[in-house]
């Protein structure tokens, strides 16, 4: 009869096989990361050979699904940045206070309570922001400003600042509530008020933290769908006017990936150049981000 395996070689054989596993779902995650770029660069360089980068870069119009076609990406680029500046002037204002409110002035029971429910925000599918937008703030908007129209980007962008602040409060809260308890003594042994050690002391020395908060949160805004989507309309104009309907990179890839643009054809193409053009922009907040955060590691060691 064969010998029973012992609980040491058992163990011995888990502690081959479990790296092997966990080495394998980390090179499922860098190869399906490298497909997704190898895709997105033999499509965009396929429509650019058409074009010409010239027409990408220079030109101010973008209706690659008109008859008078043309292929500039900045009224998307344009869309992009004036919603995502309103989420951002929404977010980060409230975002930082709400994390100074909790890691330094509320109390522990305040504290517990407060934070799950904020982070309760960020569970709510974007799909419902959107229709929220539709139907709660731009009406609102409508008695203040003259000139709303019903698809605009003020509403989308105040909204997706509602979605992204629990994002901004819980992150900087973390980075707030690493600073060395020490330094706060300080202050006060030195006759600082509470407001004076929180804006003197605590933030500056937690600014790295508070700073990779705001560039996720505008790689979270700027990679937002379903609410611009819904809410700002699908009209590209260059422009900086917030009540005028607009549409976003990911608005677009919404609309070609809806099924009725042909396969391989050049307006479809132009789904994989926005896409490239959003993943160069998200990739660079990422990297700024993880450098930020990698900042604040070192200070808190």
């Amino acid at each position: 009869m064969p010998r029973a395996a012992t609980p040491r070689a058992a163990t011995s054989l888990a502690d081959r096989i479990v790296p092997k596993i966990l080495f394998l779902c980390a090179l499922v995650s860098v190869l399906a990361t490298a497909g997704i770029v190898a895709v997105l660069a033999i499509e965009s360089a396929a429509l650019f050979s058409s074009i010409g980068l010239s027409s990408f870069f220079l030109d101010t119009q973008w209706t690659p699904l008109f008859t008078d076609k043309h292929y500039g990406i900045w009224p998307l680029a344009a869309g992009t940045l004036l919603t995502t500046a309103i989420a951002l002037a929404v977010a980060l204002p409230l975002g930082l206070f709400a994390a100074i409110y909790l890691s330094e002035i509320a109390s522990k029971r305040a504290r517990r309570i407060l934070k799950p429910t904020l982070e309760v925000l960020a569970g709510i599918p974007t799909v419902v922001y959107g229709y929220f937008a539709l139907t709660m703030i731009t009406p609102a908007l409508q008695r203040v400003v003259p000139g709303l129209a019903a698809f605009n980007a003020l509403s989308a962008g105040i909204t997706m600042g509602m979605m992204i602040l629990p994002l901004v409060a819980s992150l900087s809260d973390d980075a707030l509530f690493a600073v060395p308890q020490s330094l706060r003594e300080g202050a006060y042994a030195l006759g600082a008020s509470q407001r004076a050690t929180v804006f003197r002391v605590v933030l500056p020395t937690a600014i790295s933290g508070v700073g990779a908060a705001a560039i996720l949160a505008v790689s979270r805004a700027i990679g937002e769908t379903m609410i611009v989507a819904v809410a700002a309309g699908q009209q590209p104009r260059l422009t900086l006017d917030p009540r005028v309907p607009i549409e976003t990179m990911t608005a677009y890839i919404v609309q070609v990936s809806l099924g009725d643009t042909p396969s391989g054809s050049l307006e479809y193409r132009t789904l994989f150049a926005v896409g490239a053009a959003l993943f160069v922009i998200t990739l660079g907040l990422n990297i700024l981000a993880q450098r930020m955060r990698g900042r604040l590691a070192g200070r808190t060691l």
